[in-house]
């Protein structure tokens, strides 16, 4: 999906807001969350909107549930003039600041020019589907973790690019790097063995995880079939974890 240019310091983005990471390595951590529009997939479970608006819905303060409009695109200088507030008036509140979508990569020139000044302010966390290498390739030198996506293509309905993925994670696993694979009851145990043998050849010290697919509020697979996928994985890259979608049990964005 093509990405309207702007100028290199404006960014197309949906919301911006203060919450607790619910999902991966850093499940339990307060982060500032930039919510980037535009996405080159389109997963059968995304229930992540991503078309561009005219606004970003951004929170007044953090965890205030109280949002106002920000025309779109957004400037690094205005950002950086709200995020500088919130960490003087909360100074060790926020971890790290994700980086989420949609796709950010699809940005990646305009991230090329904000990443090196809201780094300052706090480490850097991208959340990716894993396919867009170049785009990594410009950024990855400022990032602190990137929670890297492979999508089996039980689950989104669409064939998985396990070409674009090896290739993504081995300049991936330049940064802190975690591998997260969306699983569901009609998963085959073969598509999360092939992710795992992926993950074991290209970046063995990369944690997997498995995520239970979420609809509605519940899991939408089975603990014996999410144990079952688990048993089979593991026995081809050990460091493998089961962490579900906390924030969507716990009532937060």
């Amino acid at each position: 999906m093509p990405v309207p240019a702007t100028a290199p310091t404006e960014a197309q983005l949906l919301e911006v807001f203060s919450s607790i990471q619910g999902e991966g390595l850093l499940v339990g951590c307060r982060q500032i969350f930039l919510r980037f529009a535009h996405c080159n997939l389109a997963c059968g479970y995304c229930d992540t909107p991503f078309v561009p608006t005219t606004e970003c819905r951004i929170e007044d303060a953090p965890g205030s549930g109280n949002f106002r409009g920000l025309p779109n695109p957004v400037s690094l200088e205005t950002l950086m003039g709200i995020f500088s507030l919130w960490h003087k008036n909360a100074p060790r509140m926020h971890h790290s600041l994700s980086l989420t979508g949609g796709e950010p990569l699809l940005q990646a020139d305009m991230l090329a020019e904000w990443l090196p000044a809201l780094r300052e302010l706090l480490p850097l966390y991208l959340e990716t589907n894993g396919t867009l290498t170049a785009a990594l390739d410009k950024v990855i030198s400022h990032l602190d973790w990137i929670s890297m996506d492979i999508k089996l293509a039980s689950v989104t309905g669409a064939p998985t690019p396990w070409a674009a993925h090896r290739d993504f994670l081995a300049v991936a696993r330049r940064a802190q790097c975690y591998v997260k694979v969306v699983v569901g009851e009609e998963t085959p145990p073969e598509e999360v063995v092939r992710a795992a043998r992926l993950v074991q050849g290209t970046a063995p010290e990369a944690v997997l995880v498995l995520q239970p697919l979420t609809r509605e509020g519940r899991m939408g697979i089975s603990a014996r079939t999410l144990l079952d996928l688990q048993r089979q994985a593991s026995a081809v890259h050990a460091d493998l974890r089961i962490i579900p979608q906390t924030h969507r049990f716990a009532g937060l964005l």
